[in-house]
């Protein structure tokens, strides 16, 4: 029997951990080439109106094959990023099991599990630590504001 790629039966804690790192690496990876093709697809659906705004029916023929061709190729890129992602979380509820039988914790790779759920790549740290003082300044800042509009409406009455 061929065991399922979302199985992690039999790998240790920090095994699993790179393989769904990597996993979820291959997904945005196709994430980002859907994205690419919808870019493709636009360009090629405006030669398609270009060429039979121009009366060029046989160049429009060919583009709208190249649209579809393209379209095919996204439908099967979006089909296995929704199979990559159904693997990721299936890998992801077998985690604290495995966590369980082993109690040492990867700070570097706990560092980048949660830079990719809060939507990052790794590598992206220092945007996530840029992120995180703006949003101090401007939680302190709004403090900041609040507190001297409270003062004005007591200094008045």
């Amino acid at each position: 029997m061929e065991k399922r790629p979302e199985d992690l039966t039999g790998m240790d804690i920090a095994g699993a951990k790179e393989y769904i790192f990597h996993h979820i690496s291959t997904l945005k990876l196709t994430e980002k080439k859907i994205q690419d093709l919808e870019g493709e697809l636009a360009r090629w659906n405006s030669r398609i109106e270009l060429a039979k705004s121009r009366g060029a029916g046989d160049l429009a023929q060919e583009a709208a094959d190249e649209a579809e061709k393209i379209r095919a190729q996204r439908t099967a890129l979006a089909d296995e990023a929704a199979e990559l992602k159904a693997q990721t979380e299936e890998m992801r509820k077998q985690l604290p099991s495995l966590a369980a039988r082993e109690r040492s914790i990867d700070l570097d790779m706990l560092e980048q599990e949660l830079l990719i759920a809060a939507g990052l790549m790794p590598g992206e740290e220092k945007q996530a630590e840029t992120d995180r003082l703006f949003n101090q300044l401007e939680k302190d800042s709004s403090a900041e504001a609040a507190l001297e509009a409270l003062k004005t409406k007591m200094g008045k009455k």
